[in-house]
């Protein structure tokens, strides 16, 4: 499920978030009042929000704290601690929003101020609640070796024995955070906020979960909003709308910036000549959040296509330091890891499939994969990407079934927004997740990349979310 690839750095850079910090709402917020209060339904795990108080770097803003079951099915003993964040406005007349970020592996509370920022026009209508999802932020999964190898990045290649550590650390307890996880532990935190329905604004990885949630839950949820979004069965591992979207993307971008060459073709040539797209497709995902006209690319491809690939190497070095870079508290590649792990289906299936023969099936799908699905790139650039490989040695496990691919949304208003230029999540996805919902909205962003709300320098896709909430 290549998870949000740089796109799981589509938060990251967006949010310059400051690790172990706690945010929440005001002081003010602690009053109880209907659906957006804060349940006061005891201490007991699960019950309701404990350790209110202002947050120590943001005191405009009320932390807490949710504990939920390790394992929501019941079999595995334990219980999880979860911060939430939340905004003032208990009285909120249209109740709660909850911004989910991405990844998986981000948290949401360290993100409270700025997300506020970015929704201030909505914020007398809704109370804004953010929460770090499991095995995230302060309570992060920590695989020091995978962090090292991908950072922010799903896409950049890990060493085997990176993977070998990780899985070794999380142990049998890695299957208990899957999305279905976190799922569940969303519908807690609404009886915990007193909630009968739920807004839910998801960007990436959290479209993913805000619609599994609303399928899981339908009546509980008010309305949508899905951003930069993602196929709820997860990312696809072979990531085969990105392949052919990126020539669209660098094409569009060079005539905005009057480049005079091809750089699709240019990438086709330098895939041919290094065989090298796996990288280029993870550097490429994660420039997008330096620069979504990818100013320097059509230049650096067009040398590299001449076998001349000097910049090309430094510009992979650049990303790697300036987008993939992250410490488990920004964003955990362990957590990281056990959802996608858990979440997606493979060319070998899924999970629970034998590790000793996943990679002859790879292998298979390599040889039957089409210069049509995969051009620019390869049909080994489709099978030699990050989250793929780290699941292609997971330890096999039980996985929860996935959603069926034509699952309907129920029937409440949903805004799909997307940028032109997310090679993260190309628009094709929103256009395919469009089909699933009954009352819907999409917004094309022009020059956009992902991550719409929090980087688009183009404010359309914000006002199309502030009309949306309050219309």
């Amino acid at each position: 499920m290549t998870s949000t690839r740089g796109r799981v750095a589509a938060l990251l850079g967006a949010l310059a978030v400051v690790a172990g910090t706690a945010l929440a709402t005001p002081a003010g917020a602690l009053a109880s009042s209907g659906a957006g209060a804060l349940s006061g339904a005891g201490d007991r795990p699960g019950s309701g929000i404990t350790g209110r108080a202002p947050c120590p770097d943001a005191p405009e803003f009320t932390c807490g704290t949710l504990t939920v079951p390790l394992d929501h099915g019941g079999t595995t003993p334990g219980t999880l601690d979860l911060a939430v964040a939340v905004s003032g406005n208990t009285a909120a007349p249209r109740g709660d929003l909850l911004f989910l970020t991405g990844g998986p592996g981000q948290p949401g509370v360290p993100a409270i101020r700025q997300i506020a920022g970015k929704l201030e026009p909505v914020l007398k209508d809704y109370r804004l609640v953010m929460f770090d999802q499991r095995g995230t932020g302060g309570h992060a999964l920590q695989c020091p070796g995978l962090q090292e190898d991908m950072g922010s990045s799903d896409l950049a290649q890990p060493r085997k024995q990176s993977i070998a550590d990780c899985a070794a650390a999380l142990g049998p307890n890695a299957r208990f955070y899957s999305t279905a996880d976190t799922v569940a532990d969303i519908d807690a935190l609404r009886r915990a906020l007193g909630d009968r329905r739920l807004t839910l604004d998801g960007v990436s990885y959290g479209t993913i979960v805000a619609v599994r949630y609303a399928l899981a839950h339908p009546a509980h949820v008010a309305r949508l909003v899905l951003d930069s979004v993602a196929p709820p069965q997860g990312f696809d591992p072979l990531d085969l709308a990105a392949l052919p979207a990126t020539a669209r993307i660098l094409r569009a971008a060079c005539r905005a910036t009057g480049c005079t060459t091809d750089p699709a073709a240019d990438l086709a040539a330098t895939v041919r000549r290094y065989g090298n797209g796996a990288q280029i497709l993870s550097a490429l995902t994660g420039y997008e959040f330096i620069d979504p006209d990818y100013g320097v690319v059509p230049e650096i491809l067009h040398e590299s296509a001449a076998g001349r690939p000097a910049k090309l190497q430094e510009f992979f070095e650049l990303v790697h330091r300036e987008v993939d870079a992250a410490p488990a508290e920004d964003l955990s590649q362990g957590l990281h890891a056990a959802t996608v792990c858990a979440d997606a289906r493979f060319p070998w299936g899924s999970t629970d499939t034998p590790v000793e023969v996943r990679a002859a099936a790879l292998e298979l799908t390599r040889q039957r994969l089409t210069a049509e699905q995969t051009w620019p790139y390869d049909p080994a650039t489709a099978t030699g990407l990050g989250s793929l490989l780290v699941c292609l040695d997971w330890p096999r496990e039980r996985v929860p079934p996935a959603p069926p691919a034509q699952s309907k949304l129920p029937d409440v208003p949903v805004l799909l927004l997307g940028g032109d230029r997310d090679l993260g999540t190309p628009y094709e996805l929103l256009y395919e997740q469009a089909k699933l919902a009954h009352n819907q909205q999409i917004v094309i962003v022009p020059g956009a990349a992902h991550s719409v709300q929090n980087r688009a320098a183009n404010p359309a896709g914000r006002q199309a979310v502030y009309d949306f909430l309050l219309k």
